[in-house]
């Protein structure tokens, strides 16, 4: 977003957001707040406004100590000092990223007011969100905002629900309780996967919110967690700073409380034999929304407790896409896709795709009528689906043909 269009946008919503705002309240005088979300690509994104009166949408990450602001052009434009320089790890645990504390910022969600907040704001966007979401993202929404409260996530209602701890009540039905840890303001529970039918290990799970995967293992934590036979390498993940390298591949099974999830997509990546560890808490990895979704979420911050409950995508299939093709939004407004890579011993890979390549049309429907979520689930359907793809690579003109076939 350039900043010609902050400043409009800055004018535009000026008058009614100022009046808007002032109806905003803590949790301290109502007790409960509901926050609507929107769900694409596997993240969780909240409407949000910046200093009373600038809209901004955040990923709702349980993963990020702090909250972060991706896009620096906007506290540049509205002169908001940095106080200090941060150094941030990236996903690939090992690149560093630096940002800038802000504080004394005011944010509203919902009819939440959130007044005298500070943050980080990157020097430079390395979150890339749009991309991989294919809507505007602005940062990451991190637990500094929500740590004292019990938080319910209900994906399938779309709606997060904060409550005050002294009115917070469980529901009668369905739900089991599962210790976990708070560390630094981040929820890890510890729990038992089965690398085949009859290897099982205990396992230290960071519970991430920001994290569009299902499971991912830090190969490297412990000798027992090896990579299974048939696992895919390539870039299969997307975190802060890029996408992350690693395998992709399938566990038999992970132990929830009470409930299991089988053949769970799982990410293995080693991490950098030079990184201090300490503050990664001694996890082994990290369970993100393609598992969480598929339960009614609430975690009770102040009581260290994860409660879960069953929905609808329960028992659904773990999903991976059956191209090979690796699809990312691009342009400013969103609407352009390119492939960002392809997968070796692929579809995609075997018709010839390339890196680069822009997506022009797929099935004889202009690229125009998809989003981004669209195209992924083009690429998800059944084995043997066929696929006709047209791409403008340089300036030629191309047609690929492809069946889809199980990857993983």
């Amino acid at each position: 977003m350039n900043k010609f269009l902050l400043l409009t946008s800055i004018l535009l919503f000026l008058f009614v957001s100022m009046l808007s705002a002032q109806n905003g309240y803590s949790l301290r005088s109502v007790n409960k707040v509901e926050i609507p979300f929107e769900y694409e690509s596997n993240l969780i994104i909240i409407k949000a406004t910046f200093q009373g009166f600038m809209p901004l949408k955040f990923i709702f990450d349980t993963g990020a100590e702090h909250t972060i602001i991706s896009k620096r052009e906007i506290t540049d434009i509205l002169k908001i000092p940095y106080r200090r320089e941060f150094k941030l790890l990236g996903s690939d645990m090992s690149a560093e990223i630096s940002a800038f504390l802000i504080s004394g910022v005011q944010l509203q969600i919902s009819d939440l007011l959130l007044p005298n907040q500070s943050m980080l704001v990157l020097s430079e966007d390395h979150l890339h969100l749009e991309e991989v979401a294919g809507i505007q993202i602005h940062g990451i929404l991190g637990s500094d905002v929500f740590k004292r409260y019990v938080v319910r996530i209900d994906y399938s209602k779309k709606v997060i629900t904060l409550y005050s701890n002294n009115i917070f009540k469980l529901p009668k039905k369905g739900f089991e309780a599962i210790d976990i840890e708070i560390f630094k303001n981040k929820p890890y529970l510890k729990e038992t996967l089965w690398l085949t039918p009859t290897d099982s290990l205990p396992v230290k799970l960071l519970i991430d919110t920001g994290a569009a995967l299902s499971l991912l293992i830090h190969s490297d934590s412990d000798t027992l967690l090896t990579i299974p036979e048939g696992a895919r390498l390539g870039k299969l993940a997307f975190g802060l700073g890029g996408f992350i390298e690693g395998y992709l591949g399938r566990i038999q099974k992970l132990k929830l409380g009470n409930f299991q999830l089988n053949e769970v997509l799982t990410n293995f990546q080693d991490l950098n034999e030079n990184l201090d560890t300490t503050f990664l808490n001694n996890r082994n990895g990290l369970i993100g929304n393609q598992a969480l979704n598929r339960f009614d979420v609430i975690l009770h911050y102040p009581q260290q407790k994860l409660y879960l409950r069953p929905n609808k995508k329960y028992k659904k299939a773990f999903e991976f896409d059956k191209s090979g093709l690796i699809v990312i939004a691009t342009s400013p407004t969103l609407n352009k896709f390119t492939i960002h890579d392809v997968l070796k011993n692929s579809p995609g890979k075997e018709a010839g795709l390339q890196k680069g390549d822009v997506i022009k049309s797929i099935n004889r429907f202009h690229a125009s009528f998809f989003s981004l979520r669209e195209i992924n689930r083009a690429l998800k359907k059944k084995v043997g689906k066929r696929i006709r793809m047209v791409v403008k690579r340089g300036e030629r003109r191309m047609v690929f043909y492809f069946k889809l076939r199980k990857l993983v």
